[in-house]
């Protein structure tokens, strides 16, 4: 497989090993589940490993048929439980615009997002927001406590296919 084209700042986008990228998520969810004193159940797991498989947001009924068809619970509060924790722990983020989650690029690191979402796809690539906002926030006096961005357009095969 080619080497990452798209700048670590990008996930999702570019050509990359795949299997290391999720390889190094889980890698990296077990370490700050392992320095926070959390435990990282199978079910846990499994729904992080659901949301790696793909650089897509899922919404939590698509998990929660994952699960089922894997015994691993068909209520929906098994799916919210888990997403919750991933979520509330670094490991995932909801995205609100498609009411739906995906893996963290950055587990473990306190970071704000931005996402790129791919309108024909529906692939997500998370990146750090910086520059004109945290600028023009630091000039008016006003300090960022959350920021999340979410952008829709097309992905860079998408717009190849487009032709545009």
């Amino acid at each position: 497989m080619k080497k990452d084209a798209t700048p670590k700042t990008a996930i999702g986008f570019g050509q990359h090993d795949h299997a290391h990228c999720k390889a190094q998520a889980l890698k990296g969810a077990e370490a700050v589940c392992a320095a926070r004193g959390l435990q990282l159940t199978p079910v846990r797991r499994r729904v992080l490993e659901i949301l790696l498989e793909a650089h897509a947001a899922l919404g939590a009924y698509d998990v929660l048929g994952r699960l089922s068809e894997e015994g691993l619970g068909s209520k929906p509060p098994v799916a919210y439980r888990a997403l919750g924790f991933l979520v509330e722990n670094g490991l995932a983020h909801r995205i609100e615009k498609l009411n739906a989650y995906v893996a963290c690029a950055h587990p473990g690191e306190a970071h704000d997002a931005a996402f790129m979402i791919c309108r024909v796809c529906g692939l997500v690539a998370e990146a750090e927001p910086r520059g004109m906002l945290a600028r023009t926030a630091g000039e008016a006096g006003f300090q960022i406590e959350s920021l999340v961005i979410e952008a829709e357009g097309l992905c860079p095969d998408c717009v190849g296919r487009a032709g545009a």
